[in-house]
């Protein structure tokens, strides 16, 4: 919350526990209360938490998947517990086989939101395609919310990570309308809940997760120059994760105002 003050957020992302542990704390009434107490007082539109990297729903390893399910359904109770608006995650690494990969993170997403009913929105994060991680592709996360079924999926979104995106091979320099035309026909924009708005370090196509600095990447900043502008994105909650240098609080100040800078035109 202080960061947020600081730099003068209008969104917020938070982890609600320590992301590379497998404790699992609680959140009591009053600590939940005072937390929505100091959202009131800054202009938030928006807040999200981004759930443990440690959480693999798509594994194959069944004492794995199962230590997933439990801390997932604790981010979960956390986020309702401090009345968050979205959970971002990771769809996770399949390992074995990619189908089988879907169907075990459907099957947990399913159990998850059954056990924890309320207003958060999960959105499943776009992912660069590395290795064996799923969500590299519109396609594939549309065939995961699919699979969760209905009523369930219909508190499921999408996190847009630009720098994910493009390093998955959608060209938003050259194609930048193309891209979006393609969500909408397989995903739709209702479901994009939430933008991640990063450069890139790497070129398109490269499958490798490198963010960089806005506009002094491999993107450049044209693209978040149309982002800022495009009207169908305006209402799109976004956070950036760009690299802090030395100072944290000047970077993300110094980005941010390049980012309302671009929206200007």
């Amino acid at each position: 919350m202080p960061r947020a003050q600081a730099v003068g957020a209008t969104a917020m992302q938070i982890f609600t526990k320590q992301c590379s542990q497998w404790k699992e704390p609680l959140i009591d009434a009053d600590t939940g209360a005072a937390f929505q107490r100091s959202a009131r007082e800054l202009p938030l539109g928006s807040t999200n938490a981004h759930d443990s990297y440690l959480i693999n729903l798509a594994s194959p390893d069944s004492t794995l998947w199962t230590r997933s399910l439990v801390s997932f359904v604790c981010e979960l109770k956390r986020c309702r517990a401090l009345d968050l608006d979205l959970l971002v995650s990771h769809p996770g690494n399949f390992m074995d086989d990619r189908e089988r990969g879907l169907a075990r993170n459907a099957e947990a997403i399913g159990i998850a939101l059954e056990l924890v009913p309320g207003r958060t929105r999960l959105l499943l994060e776009t992912t660069a395609g590395t290795g064996s991680a799923l969500g590299a592709s519109f396609e594939e996360l549309a065939a995961l919310i699919d699979r969760v079924g209905a009523p369930l999926n219909e508190r499921i979104g999408v996190c847009v990570d630009t720098c994910h995106i493009f390093a998955a091979g959608y060209d938003l320099v050259n194609s930048y309308a193309g891209v979006w035309t393609r969500f909408d026909d397989v995903l739709g924009m209702r479901r994009l809940g939430l933008m991640h708005l990063n450069d890139s370090k790497m070129p398109l196509g490269s499958r490798r997760d490198r963010h960089e600095l806005i506009g002094e990447g491999a993107l450049g900043e044209a693209v978040f120059r149309r982002i800022m502008t495009d009207e169908r994105l305006v209402a799109v909650p976004k956070v950036i994760e760009t690299p802090k240098l030395d100072d944290a609080e000047r970077t993300d100040r110094r980005m941010l105002r390049r980012l309302r800078r671009y929206a200007k035109g």
